[in-house]
């Protein structure tokens, strides 16, 4: 089958890293992602299914991985060579369609009794990720065996597989999994009705977390964070109260809470502040500039994927701020139990999601889709994604 496969090598690694993963060396053909055929992915037991991807979305995580800049911490979490994606839509054999859910758990893996966490309904958290008929990786998309959605096919235990409402299109169902994951992140940072929350960033994950706030938690006031025209439009349409920049974070933030502003050697702090604060970036400034203006015995949620970033702790200290990392989805608590992606399949009509998705590549436009995606905002895009529809299997 036609398939992008990610293939490790430690030259090909640190010749990306050291170009600071610009998108011309990140898909040269020195670098680590290779369009070609590969073997079609084996059903790994009689139960699993094939999956003939439609759309798969360019993550921000899947970007990191090329550019060299994703965090080692995942290396061992992961197997090679793999096709990536994990924002997928596609069709079963008989033409139904699906979303998948990438975690690849216990139940995926077939393992019993299940793990603590698996037992919670936390599959992204599963502790048997080396273990069962497939190879290690936590989800769809970072193991050798499963596949990707940037190939013509992947497979998938029937736990992972969501039908897609006739409502959606697969414009708007590629989103579901970043949106399943805003939605756990919405959840996670527990937003009361007269709390100030900011959301810092605004890409995918950034909107799709406005969206969610705004439908599950909705707070007093929602502070978007944003660069760039299009994505200040949307953040407004998605259900921010207020929409700033980054340059004038504190300053805004200061006004909206009543806070206190110092400004010391390097960077400014508030007394007082964001109730909530969402990081959605995942970088060191961004990280620094949360723990700065997120009130005293507040909470800041990590949702954009960081990598190694230098991050001042004294304030986290200091302030007594609680920390937490939102990654992936499961049984929600706060919603007796019920599943991240079903959440995210039933509220999605009303937000218009396929108006985010775009443009769309063919794999053997990779190197452009990539380099659109690693300035989507610069460019007015949200969603940058791989068009399956027009191969034959």
């Amino acid at each position: 089958m036609l398939a992008l496969q990610y293939v490790r090598s430690i030259p090909s690694y640190a010749i990306v890293r050291a170009a600071g993963g610009r998108p011309d060396v990140a898909t040269s053909a020195l670098s680590m992602l290779h369009l070609g055929d590969v073997a079609e992915p084996e059903l790994p037991a009689s139960n699993w299914v094939r999956v003939m991807p439609t759309l798969s979305g360019i993550c921000g995580s899947d970007l990191a991985a090329i550019g060299g800049h994703a965090s080692l911490y995942l290396d061992s979490l992961t197997s090679y060579p793999f096709v990536p994606g994990h924002e997928v839509v596609g069709t079963l054999e008989d033409g139904s369609r699906v979303v998948i859910e990438p975690a690849l758990g216990c139940v995926v893996r077939g393992i019993e009794p299940p793990c603590p966490r698996c037992a919670e309904g936390r599959p992204g958290l599963c502790y048997n990720v080396t273990e069962g008929p497939i190879e290690v990786g936590l989800q769809t998309g970072y193991c050798a065996d499963t596949g990707g959605g940037w190939g013509e096919v992947l497979v998938a235990h029937p736990s992972q597989l969501h039908a897609v409402p006739e409502s959606l299109t697969d414009e708007a169902a590629v989103l579901i999994e970043p949106f399943a994951c805003c939605v756990h992140a919405a959840l996670r940072g527990g937003a009361g009705k007269d709390d100030t929350v900011v959301v810092l960033g605004a890409g995918t994950i950034g909107l799709l977390t406005v969206a969610a706030i705004k439908l599950f938690t909705p707070p007093k006031r929602l502070i978007a964070v944003a660069k760039h025209p299009t994505q200040r439009d949307l953040a407004i349409k998605l259900g921010a109260d207020q929409v700033i920049t980054p340059s004038e974070v504190f300053q805004r933030i200061r006004f909206a809470t009543g806070a206190r502003r110092l400004d010391g050697m390097n960077r400014s702090l508030l007394l007082g502040g964001a109730d909530v604060t969402f990081e959605c970036v995942g970088r060191a400034d961004s990280l620094n500039d949360a723990v700065r203006f997120t009130r005293e015995g507040g909470t800041v949620v990590a949702v954009g994927m960081p990598g190694e970033e230098k991050v001042d702790w004294a304030p986290i200290w200091q302030r007594e701020l609680t920390v937490m990392g939102a990654y992936a989805y499961g049984a929600e608590p706060k919603k007796k139990g019920k599943r991240t992606f079903q959440l995210a399949l039933e509220a999605a009509p009303e937000l218009h999601l396929e108006k985010l998705t775009g443009p769309l590549f063919g794999l053997g436009e990779y190197r452009d889709a990539i380099a659109y995606a690693m300035s989507a905002g610069k460019l007015g895009a949200v969603k940058v994604a791989f068009d399956l529809r027009g191969l034959k299997i």
